[in-house]
């Protein structure tokens, strides 16, 4: 019996992602054979896994970009649209004014008592307006940086950046402090960026941290919704109640999503995110991530055997559902970076007969 020779050592060279051996005197086996071993260059799994992350954003992550640019971010320079409804707002506002201001000189006429209570209402009535009026722009304006923040976010995780990423995270845990519910979760990340982390990692420790509680959250009104929607439509006795409590839910679970991530819209708010939130659904062509047509309307037609009623129950349920992931995805804080993009059947699998994930 012959002893196996053992493989001499050899020396490698890298140069770059090739691997290049030195050249060695071939080794023989037992027959004598001259056999020949080849090195190949492995894949860098990590890499890789970075390059996955960094090209998963550019989806559905362009359609929600476009969706805010067009709403939320979109800036009303002049038009003659805009110039009409500024001067028929202005109408509108002087014509209110000179009826206010009649009705305080005619109570003068009167009686001093009435003038001047009437002067004081007209007052007050003023600086609630302007309370008001400072109050819609303040929520546009965090509408627009949370909008802002979002595009930033996802910037620097494409470029890898690690200071834009401390800083965009620090505005991330600014917008949240004044919500005890997600101190924790700012102090960890508090004390993640006193620590060398890299950018892109940084981003998806903040997602996973402060923003998936939050997500969790908007998916059960998204649930709750769309359960309430279908059980309505299945029993209301008339189409315009449907249609009437259909358009409700939407606006309501809009606002609620809204206000789960940090936005708080008020009347000129809502506008700028119905908005965005229709043009996300026309850019993505009305299809929710993770679900295809078939399957829903394979759904709507099963429902629709057993009664016309419980099919538009579903159906009014799946565009409820559907209004909710729009809304979802155009007023996160953060791109879906660690997290999976949510569909119908994740936030609603009771609309598709699943019990077990209801």
């Amino acid at each position: 019996m012959t002893e196996q020779r053992r493989p001499r050592p050899r020396a490698f060279r890298l140069e770059g992602d090739q691997t290049v051996t030195a050249k060695a005197t071939p080794s023989t086996d037992d027959a004598g054979t001259p056999s020949i071993e080849v090195v190949e260059a492995e894949v860098d799994a990590f890499a890789l896994e970075a390059a996955q992350l960094a090209d998963g954003m550019t989806g559905d992550e362009a359609a929600v970009e476009a969706a805010q640019a067009d709403g939320m971010l979109r800036r009303y320079v002049f038009s003659w649209g805009g110039v009409f409804l500024s001067a028929v707002s202005g109408l509108l506002s002087l014509a209110l004014t000179m009826w206010i201001w009649g009705v305080v000189e005619d109570s003068f006429r009167h009686s001093a008592i009435l003038g001047t209570l009437g002067l004081v209402l007209a007052g007050l009535a003023t600086v609630a307006a302007i309370i008001s009026l400072t109050r819609e722009f303040r929520a546009i304006g965090r509408q627009n940086r949370i909008a802002k923040l979002h595009v930033a976010l996802a910037e620097a995780h494409a470029s890898d950046d690690g200071k834009a990423a401390r800083e965009r995270v620090g505005e991330l845990c600014k917008l949240y402090e004044d919500r005890p519910d997600t101190g924790r979760a700012r102090a960890l990340l508090n004390d993640y960026l006193k620590r060398i982390i890299d950018g892109r990692d940084l981003i998806t420790l903040a997602e996973r941290n402060l923003v998936a509680p939050l997500d969790e959250e908007a998916r059960r009104e998204i649930a709750g919704a769309a359960k309430r929607v279908s059980v309505v439509t299945a029993i209301s006795p008339r189409a315009l109640l449907d249609v009437l409590f259909v358009v409700g839910q939407a606006i309501v679970l809009m606002r609620k999503i809204a206000e789960i991530y940090g936005g708080k819209p008020g009347l000129l708010g809502f506008f700028k995110l119905a908005r965005s939130v229709g043009a996300h659904l026309a850019i993505t062509g009305g299809v929710a991530v993770g679900d295809s047509i078939l399957q829903q309307a394979l759904g709507h037609g099963i429902a629709a055997r057993i009664s016309a009623k419980l099919g538009e129950g579903v159906l009014n349920g799946l565009l409820t559902a559907r209004v909710g992931l729009s809304a979802m995805a155009v007023c996160r804080p953060t791109p879906f970076i660690a997290e999976k993009q949510p569909g119908v059947r994740d936030v609603a699998p009771f609309l598709f007969g699943d019990k077990t994930k209801s």
